[in-house]
């Protein structure tokens, strides 16, 4: 549950917050800007994944043939990703990476200064590191190497470029036995500075290097020069009008860089140059206005066979034409080239003149900002991914069309055709041809979408969701539906939309069935056969009855006409055979033949047939599974483990008979019989029991948990005998040592992905897994279960032992593990306290929460009208959802015309107030709507006038009543100077009613009297002339208005009587007349050096944040009506938010991506005025612009654990949670920072010291952890815990775990040789210790 601000105040009204200074940052919901994107066989050499590049983390994603993209997993890389690209395997590199044998390795360029090779890794689920080189400093210097990536298509060399002046291409496995990557050849040279000094400076790169590619040249020209390959790169070198296209080539005996060639035609603007694929020494160059088809064949010799202008000409005959290439080219006129370069390039200056006036952080709100005028270029473009003898080019154009140009060879030529306007929509920033028919375009600010060729055509079949940016943020609990649930303005026009993030996988719900159904034990999904798409029934069991119903959006009972029995428990049931259903309860086993009115497929009889077995001497089954013409039921006191079969006597006759009974030493808890599918031949080489797995039946496997407690499987040999195949004891130990009760399974699970591994759940709220680590020869039947008349089989069996490799509590309840499917390793429903889907796939135990209330029971159902169906039963209803994969995100979107800046949620109507900008309306470019948080529909709004901006506005309580007071700007263009002092601008407050349209007040001429307050010109609504009072509309009346000199960017409540604007760098106090809202006042006025970004308060202290000089705290004196400044920011620091924790401490964040925490000083007496004595106590490096912070507390419900002394841990870890930070970034991403104690904070900076040095969880692109955090912050200050590196501890094994704690940790990369000491002794640290803290972390911000 989170509660806004506002609640947040009144629920510390009493008693004011302690000032913490130890805090963890964790990213709950990461960025969805993607900035590059490639397509690879990264998993298998069979798949087809696509890696999002984004600013902080890299996403892998699959597509389905239907186009919806799926996550398989999202990796923060703690740096920042400036390049990607794909390496494609090659034989060469078995010798060097033999892990990744036929898959496609990833190449990353970062801030770290490396060059990062990158692998899958199965064992982490995640990208590993196959080998960095060190290129530069760590930073983003634009000399340094580190800018943009080009790889050979025969992945023999890497090209790596800095943004100015040089570039180096590596060899790739060309020495064996050497490295992976060659000793690099850098250009120019850095060894020969007098080397063809005068050449050098004629024809080296120096200047900025738009673009690079490999080309692919004639064999007879290389083999003749030596130059082995050919480098293209476009360069805006000094000196010169346009861009250059220079060649370069690489000589593998000198190992050198030589310049060849250059083309240097200014017709337009050149930005790019691609390679044609499957036409050798053939290149599209990109310009402005047109493209040019360049042939490279001879890279001493650039010529320029084809431009084709832009647009595409509308005549057919003008799309469709020959090139021949053994001809010449034609000639172009030098003077009129000249001439156009130069009208291009004042018509380039004059477009970027333009947007850099109003480049400005504010600039986004403006309404009436200038439309870039579209240029005509190519925006992206991406080639067909099926090899051909010809080749196919799908671009998009700045204008948001896309166009296919084909090139084919023949004996006249090269044919090239230009096909028409295939698909039109907003510019795509990077494009991607998948499959041959998908074709995925990535918007910059808003959302994606995924295209198929059908018939020639592009038809849209899905979006790519994209929040970026995140302008603001309001967290709130909407209509009580117990979810943490996030209101964000996203996005920028045309694609401006509010949207509603919430925690969890998203669900749809279909259906919900009044509340009748209490006292619910069991819920089950059958189908008639075992091939069927769809389930038929869904069985209900209650205390003392069970009830058929079929399945549907429609659930109706055909009990009767199934057959099971209707007033017993059943304790499982299933699918036995094709068209033989099972019920097992605790007198005996019923096979029943459901009849035709049950299903189309039953018996053509009047009543079900029925057949019974019941156990020997009266026993009482206490657990029961069904597999494939297999029973395994259980039973208690004596505790017997019986195996039945079924045999079939005639038509609709069959017998249950007994093929083995065992007598156990413990009672059965839990049992499960995979599906018939399991292919148990999967299991990998490198596990110890694959050849022992190879030889089971699957259908003859049976799973149980037992009271031991432990975990066992049985197999049923060809002789119908039982053996041991695998045990697992169950120990548990709290952080003493000392063995926790309730560890009883309740459920187990066979598990089958890349590896085999059992899962159980306990009826304590713990989930563990079991994998094979060894065998081991039993001499006698006691490490199992087992006792009676197997002693002889047993003593010759091979045993495993199953060893618990990973151990979680995610509840208090008992833990039942559902499947999503009938697939063995499809991911499962873990359901406890809350409802989690555990990720089959993954290493350890991942899980993530399920966006849905507390439920008892739920089951996988699928049906026509729902094929990804699941039922849960909560509060005694049955409520029908579906797992929506198409969304990547768990986020609702509203589409909003202009651009939404502000929400706020507003607790009394449980409505959102919202502002937008950049309205194409002619009487209004901005205003303030009322919106409904459910359906996203306006309910009533404020039109500002014409010219006017909103910028801010805050709720403010008026003694018994509420306003709206709103900030605006009233003056176009710049609000900032370059030197973050304000412009000068107008702007008013505008005050506007909450009340009800009946009970609006009416102002009248008796308030005339306030103009003696204030030196501005106040305006009361009174009268119908009033310009305000005829835009009004709806709930929200505006009954007074201040002009202010200045552009009013924040406003603020602040005590009880009092709000604040700040103006400019104007900052001032209101107040209202005998509380009544019409009647506000101006009360004191101070002012800043520099513009102020933002205002907040906590009750007298009063945070100031300004573009230059940081945050400012000030405190307002009633008396002489005077504010005062009291501290101020010891660093510079353009401020984008902050949020005050307590009266001393204050949360910052600036525009460089970091986010700091700042307090009061306690001795101020060696301080005689306030400049710069706050004190700096932790910062964070994001790497992201935070555009919104918001305190808000965060209160949920965390699993009992197992800590002496009272459960003092959890109570202290329950206080800290009561003041937290939400932030919101420019790239969509959003952070929770949370307090943590002394005690949580030193042990888990001790964790994350060594998690950040350790090899399964460093920085994957090589960076230096501590480096990254502590960017721009001063010498000296320690950095806020970093909860995306201290979460990987969850996903590592127990041993891995343990290795992680007993590793040194904090190891420089640089040490000093003068002072050698042997490393110090690493603190123990407990694993239990570590691990409960984490869980109580993850629990709370999954």
């Amino acid at each position: 549950m989170a509660i806004g601000e506002k609640g947040l105040a009144e629920a510390t009204a009493a008693s004011p917050a302690p000032t913490r200074s130890h805090y963890l940052a964790k990213c709950i919901l990461r960025g969805s800007a993607v900035l590059h994107a490639v397509q690879g066989r990264f998993r298998f050499p069979s798949s087809i994944d696509v890696v999002f590049g984004k600013e902080t983390s890299l996403e892998l994603v699959e597509i389905s043939e239907d186009g919806v993209l799926q996550t398989v997993f999202e990796q923060t890389v703690f740096g920042i990703i400036k390049d990607i690209a794909v390496l494609r395997w090659n034989d060469r590199y078995q010798q060097f990476v033999a892990q990744a044998q036929g898959r496609d390795l990833l190449v990353v360029l970062s801030d770290s200064g490396k060059l990062s090779i990158l692998a899958f890794s199965f064992e982490m689920h995640r990208f590993f590191a196959v080998t960095h080189v060190e290129m530069s400093k760590p930073g983003n210097s634009r000399h340094e190497l580190g800018r943009t990536i080009a790889i050979d298509p025969e992945g023999n060399f890497i090209a790596v470029s800095a943004y100015e002046d040089n570039f180096v291409i590596f060899p790739v496995a060309q020495t064996a036995g050497g490295s992976f990557l060659d000793d690099k050849s850098t250009y120019p040279p850095e060894h020969d500075e007098s080397c063809c000094l005068r050449r050098m400076s004629e024809f080296n790169a120096r200047g900025t290097i738009w673009s690079m590619c490999f080309i692919s040249s004639s064999t007879n020209y290389l083999s003749a020069e030596g130059y082995y390959p050919i480098l293209a790169a476009i360069v805006h070198r000094r000196g010169y009008p346009g861009n250059n296209l220079l060649l370069y080539g690489y000589n593998s005996k000198t190992s050198g860089i030589h310049f060849l060639s250059q083309y240097g035609e200014f017709r337009g603007l050149a930005h790019s140059i691609a390679a044609v694929p499957n036409f050798s020494g053939f290149a599209f160059l990109f310009r402005v206005g047109d493209v040019l088809l360049m042939d490279l064949r001879n890279p001493k010799s650039i010529q320029c066979i084809r431009r084709i202008s832009l647009p595409f000409p509308s005549a057919v005959e003008d799309r469709n034409f020959v090139v021949d290439i053994s001809k010449q080219p034609p000639a172009f006129n030098d003077q009129i080239e000249s001439d156009e370069a130069a009208c291009a390039l004042l018509e380039l200056k004059d477009s970027a003149h333009s947007t850099m006036e109003d480049d400005d952080p504010m600039n986004i709100d403006s309404g009436n900002v200038k439309e870039i005028q579209n240029l005509n270029f190519i925006y992206s473009w991406s080639w067909e991914p099926v090899m051909r003898t010809s080749s196919k080019l799908l671009f998009c154009l700045d204008t948001g069309e896309l166009y296919v140009i084909v090139l084919n060879f023949d004996v006249e030529g090269i044919r090239i055709s230009l096909s028409d306007c295939l698909y039109s929509g907003q510019p795509c920033k990077g494009l991607l041809w998948m499959k041959d028919v998908l074709i995925l375009g990535l918007v910059e600010m808003g959302d994606g979408m995924v295209l198929k060729i059908e018939n020639g055509a592009f038809v849209y079949k899905g979006s790519i969701q994209n929040i970026a940016p995140i302008l603001d943020l309001a967290v709130a609990d909407c209509h009580d539906e117990k979810q943490d649930q996030m209101f964000a303005c996203c996005g920028m026009k045309p694609d401006g939309s509010l949207r509603v993030i919430r925690s969890g996988i998203s669900v749809d719900k279909l259906l919900r069935t009044p509340p009748i159904y209490q006292g619910i034990s069991g819920t089950w999904a059958l189908k008639m056969k075992e091939a069927d798409e769809y389930h038929s029934f869904l069985v209900l069991s209650f205390l003392e009855e069970t009830r058929v119903l079929s399945v549907g959006l429609s659930f109706n009972d055909v009990s009767e006409a199934v057959g099971f029995q209707p007033n017993v428990c059943t304790l499982a049931c299933g699918l036995v055979s094709d068209l033989s259903l099972v019920q097992i309860h605790s007198r005996g086993v019923r096979l029943c033949l459901p009849t035709t009115t049950a299903h189309i497929e039953g018996v053509p009889l009047c009543a079900p047939v029925c057949t019974f077995w019941t156990p020997p001497d009266q026993l009482s089954i206490n657990v029961g599974a069904i597999g494939h013409n297999l029973v395994v039921v259980a039973t208690s006191n004596p505790c017997f483990l019986c195996v039945l079969g079924l045999k079939y006597l005639s038509a609709y006759k069959y017998e249950i008979y007994e093929i083995q009974r065992v007598l156990l030493h413990y009672e059965v808890s839990c049992m499960s019989i995979p599906s018939n599918n399991v292919d148990l031949a999967r299991g990998q080489s490198d596990d110890p029991n694959s050849s022992l797995l190879t030889k089971l039946n699957a259908s003859k496997v049976v799973v149980i948990g037992t009271h031991k407690p432990s975990v066992e499987i049985f197999s049923l040999d060809a002789k119908d005998t039982f053996r041991v195949l695998a045990v697992g004891l169950i120990t548990v130990n709290n952080a003493l040592g000392c063995p926790i009760s309730g560890c009883v399974p309740e459920d187990v699970r066979l598990v089958l992905s890349d590896r085999i591994y059992v899962l159980s759940g306990l009826r304590n709220g713990m989930l563990l897994r079991f994998e094979w680590t060894k065998l081991y020869f039993f001499s006698q039947p006691e490490p199992s279960s087992y006792f009676g008349n197997m002693e002889i089989s047993m003593a010759k069996s091979e045993t495993a032992i199953l060893e618990m490799i990973a151990l979680r509590r995610i509840g208090i309840m008992p833990v039942t593990l559902v499947p999503l499917s009938d697939s063995s390793n499809s991911d499962v429903i873990v359901l406890s306290d809350r409802t989690w889907l555990l990720h089959a796939s993954r290493q350890s135990l991942a899980y993530t929460s399920i966006s849905f209330q507390p439920a008892s029971h739920v089951t996988a159902v699928c049906c026509a009208d729902c094929p990804s169906g699941i039922l849960f039963v909560s509060e005694n209803s049955l409520h029908l959802v579906e797992m929506v994969h198409s969304k990547r995100l768990n986020v609702q979107k509203f589409p909003i015309e202009g651009n939404p800046r502000k929400v706020l949620y507003h607790n009394e109507s449980k409505t959102l107030f919202m502002i937008r900008t950049g309205l194409s309306s002619p009487s209004c470019s901005s205003d303030i709507c009322q919106v409904d948080p459910l359906s996203g529909s306006f309910l009533s709004n404020f039109k500002c006038e014409p010219g006017e901006t909103a910028k801010c506005m805050q709720i403010v309580n008026v003694g018994t009543e509420q306003v709206l007071v709103v900030g605006t700007s009233r003056s176009p263009g710049p609000l900032i100077m370059p030197s973050g002092e304000a412009e000068s601008t107008k702007g008013r407050l505008i005050i506007l009613s909450l009340a009800s349209a009946k009970s609006n007040y009416v102002a009248s001429s008796l308030y005339q009297d306030i103009g003696s307050y204030i030196s501005e010109e106040l305006v009361v609504s009174g009268s119908s002339s009033s310009p305000i009072e005829e835009m009004s509309t709806g709930l929200l009346k505006s009954i007074a208005q201040i002009n202010l000199p200045g552009a009013v960017l924040s406003v603020c409540p602040y005590l009880e009587n009092y709000f604040l604007a700040a103006a400019g760098n104007m900052l001032s106090v209101f107040g209202f007349l005998h509380d009544n809202p019409h009647r506000p006042r101006k009360l004191a006025v101070t002012r800043t050096r520099f513009t102020i970004t933002c205002l907040k308060t906590f009750y007298t202290r009063i945070a100031v944040g300004d573009c230059r000089d940081g945050i400012l705290f000030y405190a307002y004196r009633e008396d002489p009506k005077k504010l005062e400044l009291e501290f101020a920011d010891p660093a510079q620091r353009l401020v984008a938010d902050c949020a005050l924790m307590d009266c001393e401490t204050a949360v910052v964040s600036d525009r460089r991506g970091s986010i700091s925490i700042l307090s009061c000083m306690k001795n101020l007496e060696a301080y005689e005025s306030p400049e710069k004595n706050l004190n700096i106590n932790c910062s964070f490096y994001m790497g992201e612009t935070v555009m919104s912070i918001q305190k808000a507390l965060f209160s949920y419900k965390l699993p009992v654990d197992d800590v002496v002394n009272g459960g003092n841990n959890t109570e202290r870890f329950l206080e800290s949670s009561y003041n937290s930070v939400v932030a919101s970034t420019l790239l969509g991403s959003v952070y929770i920072l949370i307090p943590l104690n002394r005690e949580e904070h030193q042990l888990l900076a001790a964790v994350q010291d060594r998690l950040a040095t350790h090899r399964l969880t460093a920085p994957v692109l090589g960076n230096d952890h501590k480096e990254f955090r502590e960017r721009y912050s001063a010498a000296g200050v320690p950095t806020l815990l970093d909860g995306d590196l201290l979460v990987q501890f969850l996903e590592l094994t127990s041993l891995q775990q343990e290795a992680v704690l007993m590793s040194t940790g904090g190891q420089s990369s640089k040490v000093s040789t003068s002072d050698v000491r042997p490393p110090r002794r690493p603190t123990p640290l407990s694993v239990n210790q570590v691990v409960q803290t984490l869980e109580r972390i993850h629990y709370a911000l999954t």
